[in-house]
């Protein structure tokens, strides 16, 4: 084994993984050696003759299986990021081998014994906030992963768990599929009418790679959204759109729908077992909202204040598009189309006009320079550190004051082994031990229009708040500062790790930020002050029908993980529907369906979680209102935000820090007023 690099601490600079290093056949290897490793250390753990207390077991149990978790880090990160053939095969031999690991922590009566000796004995152990909170945190995920179980329903624990990771798994690989495996060649120049210039040279470059005559666009972000809202063909448009729409629900080998069904049944049997009513009241323990009833009286309330708002602004647009085209009936094709006709109608405010003041390396300095001003952090590029694909960035982050504070690698083209979207992750936590603070990789991935002969990466204004979030919750990521790596970083409640991302998105619309770093690529010039004040004025355009979109996604994850009987389920789509209702503005489109490639929910970690993104906007408008109030730059307000919620991990209840840091609880009247709602 002593040849395999994955089985030992790295020896790199700043400690960072060995990425050109490692051959696909190292992993499976290296996991079974790991696990084996981080056994040995459980055990010793249990078998330890002294007395549990908190450092012998509780801290202990935190810090074991390290070497472990740096290499699952880099594994699962490249399956999402640069994947293959290969990489997809080993995940499916390495998931269970993981789930069942998992399941030895949780099940194992010996430690559980000792965890919840120190858990009963926590009154007298005079421990500190931090350490109250990793002890209550270890005590539950043995008690929800069935500690107290009987044999007999610990072994059904288990064979559940190695299902659903097996099944999340094959259901991700399908969509990737999916996106990757749809192709809309263009031969004919006037199909192409209406698309900006920049979409159409990625296009002809895309079909060049591929040794093909004419434009190619796929389902790719980036090619993907200039198409459907500038493409002048409504029925390319109409194609396409149903080729995104229709991802898993093709009764194919590729098709979702048996899996979604699997998910959902299992979620709620395994919910079951443990005592809880359903997935959601499982998941829900463990958030700020705390209850389903919580979530859909939240969701029910901003959706009363929504939907006459969002019905209004439907209407408005099916005039426009019939007074324009003479267009019968609106169709989801039609929507981002004319939605943005009408935007540069009101607001003479067109995303192509903007893109030249967003040059990609621009907007990443800009982000770097509010990051300075805010939190005193530098960011140098280096070349000293391994990466997995050219096209990543890497940085050193210090403060001003020279302390090294973490790693940074930034990824942002599209490419075949990568899936869709924009995410945050971290290949190594931060955390204290020995006395040494030992400082976090992080990692911003994102799919922006990739430089093209004639044009450097220009983004749009929706990508300029993607990159601005992202790296929000990199922030998050950095500036973490608490002792254990379970409560380090963006390990905190769901429901609230959304808020520094979404926080750093407001910046993007402030005339201070944009004249950091919106400058022409060409010739250097400031982006228009008019300009400015349009992108103002534009950033409540249609907030009722984007309100109503995001509550259909929540009410959409809630409807199948708050359902009592999820065992009578059988059609996919009729169920989808049924859920959609109070939210539906579009004609229904009988050959799409969403849940087949809702990859949040039944890939990722949102199940029961997806209402977070809503309810963190009532966090982070309400957050950002206060820098307003102040000055977006203010040092103090600034000050109290890095020490009681970016450096704070999940060390305290989240309530807890955001009143620390706001001197009051959140107020949804700052995000209503924000997105023009409360006129309504």
């Amino acid at each position: 084994m002593s040849q395999n690099i994955l089985t030992s601490p790295f020896d790199t600079n700043f400690n960072t993984a060995p990425f050109s290093k490692i051959a696909n056949e190292d992993y499976l290897p290296a996991f079974k050696a790991c696990i084996k490793q981080a056994k040995a250390e459980i055990d010793a753990i249990v078998n330890n003759p002294d007395a549990p207390n908190f450092e012998n077991t509780i801290e202990a149990l935190d810090f074991s299986g390290e070497q472990l978790d740096r290499i699952s880090s880099i594994f699962f990160n490249l399956n999402s990021a640069e994947t293959n053939d290969s990489i997809q095969k080993i995940a499916q031999e390495i998931s269970p081998l993981l789930s069942e690991f998992s399941n030895d922590i949780t099940l194992n009566e010996g430690l559980f014994k000792r965890v919840k000796a120190v858990y009963d004995s926590r009154n007298e152990l005079n421990l500190s906030t931090e350490q109250t909170t990793l002890l209550d945190k270890k005590y539950k995920s043995f008690s929800r992963n069935g500690a107290n179980l009987p044999e007999d329903k610990k072994q059904k624990l288990r064979d559940i768990d190695k299902k659903l990771s097996q099944l999340k798994l094959k259901f991700g690989e399908n969509v990737l599929a999916e996106t990757n495996k749809f192709e809309m060649l263009i031969t004919d120049k006037n199909d192409l009418s209406g698309l900006p210039e920049g979409a159409i040279e990625a296009a002809k470059q895309l079909a060049e790679s591929k040794d093909k005559n004419g434009w190619l666009f796929t389902l790719d972000y980036p090619s993907y959204i200039p198409f459907v809202t500038y493409a002048d063909n409504r029925e390319l448009r109409k194609k396409i759109t149903l080729a995104a729409g229709k991802k898993g629900f093709n009764n194919d080998d590729l098709d979702n729908q048996n899996i979604v069904l699997d998910i959902v049944k299992l979620r709620h049997a395994r919910a079951h077992l443990l005592g809880y009513k359903t997935h959601a009241h499982f998941v829900l323990e463990e958030r700020m909202a705390k209850t389903p009833e919580t979530v859909l009286n939240f969701s029910n309330e901003l959706l009363e204040k929504a939907k006459p708002a969002a019905q209004a602004e439907f209407e408005n647009l099916e005039k426009f598009a019939k007074a324009l085209d003479n267009i019968d009936r609106l169709e989801k094709w039609d929507g981002a189309y004319y939605s943005e006709k009408l935007k540069q109608k009101l607001f003479s405010l067109d995303d192509e006009k903007l893109k030249p003041y967003f040059k990609l390396e621009n907007v990443i300095n800009g982000a770097f320079t509010i990051a300075k001003k805010l939190f005193d952090l530098e960011f140098e590029e280096i070349d000293s550190i391994d990466k997995y694909h050219e096209d990543v960035l890497t940085y050193k982050v210090t403060n001003t004051k020279g302390d090294f504070i973490a790693i940074f690698y930034a990824d942002f083209f599209p490419r075949p082994g990568k899936r869709n979207g924009a995410w945050m992750t971290v290949y190594k936590p931060q955390f204290i031990k020995a006395g040494e603070n030992s400082r976090p990789h992080i990692s911003n991935v994102c799919n922006f229009t990739k430089p093209t002969k004639t044009k450097p990466s220009l983004l749009t204004f929706n990508e300029v708040t993607t990159l601005f979030h992202e790296f929000g919750h990199g922030l998050h990521g950095m500036l973490a500062n608490t002792t254990y790596p379970s409560l380090s970083g963006t390990n905190v409640f769901w429901d609230f790790v959304e808020l520094p991302s979404q926080v750093m998105e407001n910046w993007c619309y402030e005339k201070e930020a944009l004249k950091l770093f919106a400058t022409h690529f060409e010739t250097g010039e400031l982006i228009p002050m008019d300009l400015i004040e349009k992108i103002k004025e534009s950033a409540t355009f249609h907030q009722g029908m984007q309100t109503l979109r995001q509550l259909s996604f929540g009410l959409l994850d809630m409807s199948w993980h708050a359902n009592e009987k999820p065992e009578t389920i059988t059609n996919v789509k009729a169920y989808e529907t049924k859920a959609f209702k109070n939210t539906t503005l579009y004609p229904e489109v009988a050959e799409n369906c969403m849940s087949t490639a809702f990859s949040h929910i039944f890939q990722g970690g949102y199940s029961s979680g997806y209402y977070s993104y809503k309810w963190a906007e009532v966090l982070d408008a309400d957050a950002f209102e206060y820098f307003q109030e102040k000055g977006i730059f203010n040092k103090e307000v600034a000050l109290k935000f890095k020490d009681h919620v970016l450096s704070q991990g999940g060390t305290e209840n989240p309530m807890t820090l955001y009143k620390r840091f706001r001197g009051q609880e959140p107020q949804p009247e700052a995000l209503l007023k924000r997105a023009g709602l409360l006129k309504h």
